[in-house]
């Protein structure tokens, strides 16, 4: 037995670094000072090279000695650089709070700031409830809250089309579309993971964000609760099933079922969480579905389940090698019965 007893108390040593626990609940305050310095648009101010304090505070509009406390703080984690007394410039970590940088992040900690992290302020709420908590805070849906405030929705478009763009570009690398003449993007946002797909193909050329893609491709409006545009190849859902609940999951795809002929396959494109107690950021993403949107993020087994639920078969799991993998599904030998489409509302 002592073997096991070493064993235990070795875990529990790695999990009880010193300080820890401290630095880890302490990390709103950093949430909070990237995203003021992401709002005042900082990083573009030093872009041309190091500023001081002062004259930061007059391009932003903001008080100096308090904007100095703020920047001497991030620059003691390197996100910006002290280079002399109150001066400051950019480090390839505030790099990434440019607007136009190629792999920019300043959209995405503006709406952390803005609704994320109040929204896990009500933790709590949604713990107790099962209700997202940003409906509490804020008094709506997310969906609602965007359409109704077009500012904070253009910063979250331009993160989603930001993050997405490597990330479909590495889908678009792990699958194979060559026997494929149609294939739909169900909730595809602006187009991008099409674009990155035609882009890989070209030559099954025939809209996205790129106008020399338009002749390949045509949106259309609609919603997958209610029906899904037959006779494509290949069905597409990236990242759109983990907004929803379960009985809505399996709506959307019996949706999908229906809409597909017997050779057709469904990718489905999302972040798997691990078992056990492996680090993955889905299982923090998780947490982030459940106070923002009620949604959730899935193991493979839950997905498996619902695609079986929904007249689907999973056959197989890609690693894209990015934070999503691609689970294929085709029809089921057996028909499903059909149940009664949902209602976004």
């Amino acid at each position: 037995m002592q073997p096991e007893r070493d064993s235990t108390a070795a875990l529990a040593a790695t999990h009880d670094d010193t300080g820890q626990l401290e630095r880890m609940f302490a990390g709103f305050a950093m949430t909070h000072s990237i995203y003021a310095a992401a709002k005042l648009g900082i990083a573009d101010l030093l872009e041309a090279g190091p500023r001081t304090a002062e004259e930061l505070a007059g391009l932003a509009g903001v008080h100096a000695p308090s904007l100095y406390r703020l920047l001497r703080a991030l620059a003691s984690v390197g996100v910006f650089a002290e280079t002399a007394p109150a001066t400051f410039a950019l480090t390839p970590t505030a790099q990434r709070l440019r607007t136009g940088a190629p792999d920019s992040l300043r959209a995405w900690a503006i709406v952390t700031g803005e609704i994320i992290a109040p929204s896990w302020g009500g933790l709590m709420h949604s713990l107790q409830t099962g209700v997202p908590a940003f409906e509490s805070v804020f008094g709506m849906p997310i969906f609602e809250y965007l359409e109704a405030r077009p500012e904070i929705a253009a910063e979250f478009d331009g993160h989603q089309a930001q993050g997405g763009r490597a990330l479909h570009a590495a889908v678009a690398r792990s699958l194979e579309f060559d026997a494929s003449e149609t294939i739909i993007d169900l909730g595809g946002g602006n187009g991008s993971l099409v674009a990155a797909i035609l882009e890989r193909h070209p030559e099954r050329a025939q809209a996205t964000a790129d106008p020399a893609l338009n002749s390949r491709c045509k949106f259309i409006a609609g919603s997958f609760f209610e029906q899904v545009p037959p006779g494509a190849d290949v069905y597409l859902l990236s990242r759109v099933l983990h907004d929803w609940d379960d009985d809505q999951v399996a709506a959307i795809l019996s949706n999908c079922r229906r809409a597909m002929h017997a050779d057709a396959r469904l990718l489905v494109i999302e972040r798997i969480v691990p078992p056990g107690d492996e680090p993955h950021e889905s299982k923090f993403m998780d947490l982030n579905m459940l106070v923002i949107a009620g949604g959730r993020e899935r193991s493979e087994p839950e997905y498996r389940a619902l695609l079986e639920r929904s007249g689907l078969q999973l056959d197989t799991v890609i690693d894209t090698g990015t934070a999503v993998s691609v689970l294929e599904a085709t029809s089921a030998e057996q028909e499903q019965p059909e149940p009664a489409a949902l209602s976004e509302s």
